[in-house]
């Protein structure tokens, strides 16, 4: 038990330091090319921060765990939303631009709704439909760069970073840390986990959801406290898209995964989950997620988990 816990510690360490060199190597990189830090975090961002997610997907998928594949997606993007970008805009409120608005957040609604829609009418991601994701992906991604949206009145903090290669070398060296650290969080918490007795679809659904998101909420919270609105909202949505179509269409193509273990509750709470951010849009100061609506996002989270474990 000592040497887990000691795996949590070190984990979580290594994911908070490859944060914050991910952010400034992000950043840097977007100003010097001329792209919207809103697209590097819903693009490179947000697909490096999930690489955790694909990697115990499709290792769930591999040994034929449905309940670990489906879980761990639906679970760290319930996780991304309610907890990790509350908790970004309770420290610092995030400014939506009229292009997320309107585009960004209503595709990652679409995408959210084509897997409960699948999910629920069949019972199953077959591998049909994990084509039909992956080509949705590919025309979310092309979209993404051809729009090229986001507030680039953003300015990155150059006196850190020198040149476009250093900016590169803390890109890398900043996604292994945030994706091992991860990785060895999630083995050592769902050791401590396994060991009292907890089933594998609530694991999946709070321990491996919660670890694997590490990268995000890191990623999130420091590009909040650097004023970089763009690039934190960027790589949630990003990640939640990413998790969606690429993770569980790849998977799905390894072998069918049934959603049988997933419940009304769960879909409920990731309908629910990206609806929120589709509606702060309209309340309170518009295109702006408030500390209010930040709060209200934690709480829910809280009941989510509270409605796991007791029901």
């Amino acid at each position: 038990m000592i040497l887990e816990v000691f795996l949590v510690i070190l984990g979580l360490s290594l994911v908070v330091f490859g944060a914050g060199w991910l952010v400034d190597g992000s950043s840097f990189v977007a100003r010097k090319a001329g792209i919207s830090e809103f697209v590097i975090g819903l693009t490179i961002v947000g697909f490096g921060t999930s690489c955790p997610e694909l990697v115990v997907s499709l290792t769930g998928a591999i040994q034929g765990n449905a309940d670990i594949a489906v879980g761990n997606v639906v679970g760290s993007n319930i996780f991304n939303v309610l907890l990790i970008l509350g908790v970004t805009a309770l420290i610092s409120p995030i400014v939506m631009s009229k292009e997320n608005s309107r585009t960004d957040i209503p595709i990652t609604v679409l995408a959210t709704f084509l897997f409960v829609g699948v999910a629920v009418w069949s019972g199953q991601i077959a591998s049909w439909g994990g084509i039909v994701f992956l080509l949705a992906f590919a025309a979310y991604v092309y979209n993404c760069f051809r729009s090229n949206s986001g507030n680039d009145e953003e300015k990155a903090d150059h006196k850190k970073i020198k040149s476009v290669w250093i900016a590169i070398l803390l890109i890398i060296i900043g996604l292994a840390g945030l994706i091992f650290g991860g990785q060895i969080f999630v083995d050592g918490a769902t050791e401590i986990a396994r060991a009292i007795g907890v089933p594998n679809k609530v694991i999946a659904l709070t321990l491996l959801a919660g670890g694997t998101s590490l990268p995000e909420l890191a990623t999130s919270v420091v590009a909040a406290t650097r004023g970089k609105d763009a690039l934190a909202l960027g790589n949630i949505l990003g990640s939640n898209v990413f998790n969606l179509l690429f993770i569980l269409g790849v998977s799905s193509l390894v072998t069918p995964l049934s959603t049988a273990s997933m419940t009304y509750i769960d879909y409920g709470a990731l309908l629910l989950s990206i609806i929120l951010i589709w509606l702060w849009t309209y309340t309170g100061k518009r295109d702006r997620i408030d500390r209010w609506e930040a709060g209200l996002m934690v709480l829910l989270y809280i009941a989510y988990l509270v409605i796991l474990f007791f029901l």
